[in-house]
């Protein structure tokens, strides 16, 4: 006889992802997961798509009083933010790698990446900035976003999605010139 395995379940509320469940939240929370909020944990809504994905929660839907698959929690949350797909593939790609990935904090800074096993004991060692191939985006961002990460001695990852979905990675650093070498060559 076969045994389904557990899933963890997760409320969808206002558009809100909840876990409830007591005995779940630390151990979420203790691999980086989602945010406490008044002995609940709400998961961002790529964690809470990774996750799915993962097969580790199931989603209900709160108003509907029904589950949630990938593509609808997927379609909901693109209704809400455009850049969600572009978002979960990074966050995962960055998870399958080992990797403890959190929110990001402004200027288009979409996470904060954990070095593998220093999550809950050190800082963010690199901030991912993520974006489309083909979409421009302005080298005055780029240089902002740069400024901003050496001043928190992060390193500052630029995260590709190709066509292909794939996510290439690029290491951003600051283009200086000694005085006499910006002159051909």
């Amino acid at each position: 006889m076969e045994t389904e395995e557990r899933r963890i379940e997760v409320r969808l509320k206002d558009n809100r992802l909840i876990v409830e469940d007591q005995s779940e939240i630390e151990g979420l929370s203790t691999r980086g997961y989602g945010v406490p909020d008044n002995n609940k944990l709400i998961l961002t809504p790529y964690e809470g798509l990774y996750l799915l994905s993962k097969g580790i929660i199931e989603v209900i839907d709160d108003e509907l009083g029904e589950r949630l698959d990938f593509k609808r929690l997927l379609n909901l949350y693109h209704s809400l933010d455009e850049s969600i797909w572009v978002r979960y593939l990074i966050y995962r790609d960055l998870r399958s790698r080992g990797y403890v990935v959190r929110e990001g904090f402004g200027l288009g800074i979409d996470f904060r990446v954990y070095e593998r096993g220093s999550y809950g004991k050190k800082v963010a060692s690199y901030l991912v900035f993520g974006i489309l191939e083909g979409k421009p985006v302005k080298i005055e961002e780029l240089n902002r976003t740069l400024n901003y990460a050496q001043n928190l001695k992060k390193k500052l990852i630029l995260a590709v999605i190709n066509r292909r979905g794939e996510v290439v990675y690029y290491s951003l650093s600051k283009l200086t010139f000694l005085k006499g070498e910006e002159k051909n060559g």
